[in-house]
């Protein structure tokens, strides 16, 4: 009896120096073998503030809406006048000057032989009247910008979400392997007893060996389980834009819900008219039916004025001519009107309706994918949320059990058996309140995507 009350002295030891739950907090066995390694302390928001800036789907979906500012700022400039500076030398034969004999008996050259011409143009184009085209061009140019626009906005959340979820990834996976390594601490502690037992020949050795079994059982997992921790924060500092061997300590907690509850209805209305990649695929919509326009104004006139100052040698306007600088100029007004193209134009016509059609079915499959999204993760929230107080009620229950064992252990009449395996529960229990609360901050995360607010 002596003996049973060292042991069990010795095993209550061993199942309180677990210690409270701390959630978001590193394990004891990655900090030992991250001795020497500060971590960088992250909460949620400062990892989502590190990913949007590291992103380069981001940095891609802003440069290439600023290639639409400059295609916008292209078709304003179509309808404003072209002013060029032209310049060319032109080198010919020679030829037979042709002449003529004046009354007085001179000979005037009217056509000399000068092989060398040189010319200097300042040219002017004004289109002022395109039928539309440089109009419906300038709408499509436009709303192709706003879907521009609205993709980076769809970027933006995309990483924000993927970095929530990175993030409660690896929150969880530390609490995991903490679980894991209570557990082998539990292990070891129910082999040093069973070992003892067996000294004193109480059972025979064959429990011994079922034992450090399932304590090598245990650490192959707890190996299984850090390995996951290591890949939850690679795949988090990879989005944060740190090193693949960056140490992470996210601090942030998983408290409980903050997002209100709403109805469906108000939900679907406001992701219709929230969602920036919808939007998008509304301005490009709008450009596809602009182009449309602009392809039809390809039969109408095209009305322009031109003009421009010469200064040339020699000059052809001029006769005779002769091997001097001149300078003309010249104004016009031109009317272009392609009465046949071999179809070109109703090609273009039927390829941009085509196109409109493709994007108009894009937007309806999208409308559908949508409410879907968001019946689904409203009502993943739900059932995440209903979990909590279940997890809550079940992390009480393990915490009085573990209370009541010990209390009973310390009386004689429980086993250490049963004050180890109370400690296990409650170290479980709290790991399910840990991923029930993640599970919510996720839904959360997701339902807001699917709703699409910043």
């Amino acid at each position: 009896m002596t003996y049973d009350w060292t042991l069990r002295a010795t095993l209550v030891t061993a199942v309180l120096i677990g210690g409270p739950l701390h959630l978001g907090t590193a394990t004891a066995g990655q900090a030992g073998a991250d001795a020497g390694v500060d971590p960088l302390t992250l909460t949620l928001d400062d990892a989502i503030a590190r990913g949007l800036e590291a992103s380069h789907r981001v940095a891609e979906l802003e440069a290439l809406g600023q290639a639409a500012d400059a295609l916008v700022d292209a078709s304003l400039a179509a309808d404003r006048p072209i002013v060029a500076l032209l310049g060319d030398y032109q080198r010919t034969n020679h030829i037979d000057e042709f002449g003529v004999i004046l009354p007085n008996g001179e000979r005037e050259v009217i056509f000399p032989d000068l092989p060398n011409n040189y010319r200097a143009r300042l040219d002017l184009r004004w289109p002022i009247y395109s039928s539309g085209r440089v109009e419906a061009l300038e709408r499509a140019a436009s709303a192709e910008r706003s879907a521009r626009l609205g993709e980076v906005a769809s970027g933006r959340q995309d990483v924000r979400l993927e970095v929530t979820r990175a993030y409660w990834a690896l929150v969880t996976a530390g609490e995991a392997a903490r679980v894991l390594e209570g557990a082998l601490a539990r292990m070891d502690a129910q082999l040093r007893d069973v070992r003892n037992v067996l000294d004193v020949g109480l059972i025979p050795p064959n429990e011994v060996l079922a034992v450090e079994a399932e304590r090598s059982r245990q650490e192959v997992l707890l190996i299984q389980a850090r390995n996951q921790r290591a890949v939850a924060e690679a795949d988090l500092a990879r989005l944060v834009g740190l090193s693949s061997g960056a140490r992470i300590s996210p601090v942030s907690q998983l408290a409980a819900s903050s997002v209100p509850e709403q109805p469906l209805a108000v939900l679907l209305a406001e992701a219709a008219a929230g969602r920036p990649d919808r939007r998008a695929l509304r301005d490009r919509l709008d450009a596809r039916e602009a182009v449309r326009d602009a392809a039809a104004a390809g039969v109408r006139p095209v009305v322009s004025i031109g003009g421009g100052v010469d200064y040339s040698r020699p000059n052809p306007r001029f006769l005779p001519r002769r091997d001097l600088w001149q300078h003309s100029w010249d104004a016009s007004v031109n009317l272009s009107w392609r009465l046949w193209d071999g179809g070109r134009t109703r090609a273009e016509i039927a390829e941009s309706e085509a196109a409109s059609r493709a994007m108009a079915e894009r937007l309806r499959e999208f409308d559908s994918r949508l409410e879907f999204d968001v019946r689904r993760y409203t009502l993943e929230l739900d059932g995440a949320r209903a979990a909590v107080p279940a997890t809550t009620a079940m992390v009480r229950s393990a915490e009085e059990a573990r209370r009541v064992v010990d209390e009973r252990f310390a009386a004689g009449v429980a086993t250490s058996t049963d004050a180890l395996d109370a400690r296990v529960r409650l170290l479980e229990a709290e790991l399910g309140l840990t991923r029930a609360l993640a599970s919510v901050r996720l839904a959360e995360a997701r339902l807001e995507r699917a709703i699409g607010r910043p």
